[in-house]
């Protein structure tokens, strides 16, 4: 695996990615379906609920993404604030969004407690706290 840096260090699941696209074409055939169903009564029940249960499993794959990136800030935010502890005796600044902390994990001990105090007084955005840090700190375990 080559070294973690700004151009490579986003990770794409492919299997995820080929569910949601896989996703996404049932939804579109049983739009197309409940279209043709429109004119037949007999078709139009069993039409209609496909569509239905395809957005409920898309927004139930939507939400398992967005449920288990939340837990991950959390435990980022936590793991951040105490590397941020023990390197300069206080906790982060309050004024940092979740995003900018999770940004801020890439940073090395060495720059962390600067970069962090910028990103809180200026107010960076994560792409640009990112892209600020000198020597990149792998985290290979966010999916």
């Amino acid at each position: 695996m080559p070294e973690q840096n700004y151009q490579n260090h986003t990770q794409r699941v492919a299997g995820f990615l080929i569910l949601g696209a896989v996703l996404a074409v049932v939804l579109i055939g049983s739009l197309v379906n409940l279209y043709q169903s429109m004119g037949d009564h007999q078709r139009l029940y069993s039409a209609a609920l496909l569509v239905v249960l395809s957005l409920c499993v898309l927004g139930a794959a939507a939400y398992a993404r967005m449920f288990a990136l939340k837990a991950q800030d959390r435990a980022i935010r936590a793991e951040e604030n105490l590397r941020h502890y023990v390197l300069t005796g206080k906790l982060l600044d309050a004024r940092l969004q979740p995003l900018q902390i999770v940004a801020l994990r890439f940073a090395s001990d060495a720059e962390f407690a600067e970069l962090a105090r910028k990103a809180a007084d200026s107010g960076m955005t994560p792409d640009a706290i990112k892209q600020a840090v000198r020597s990149w700190r792998a985290d290979t375990y966010r999916v």
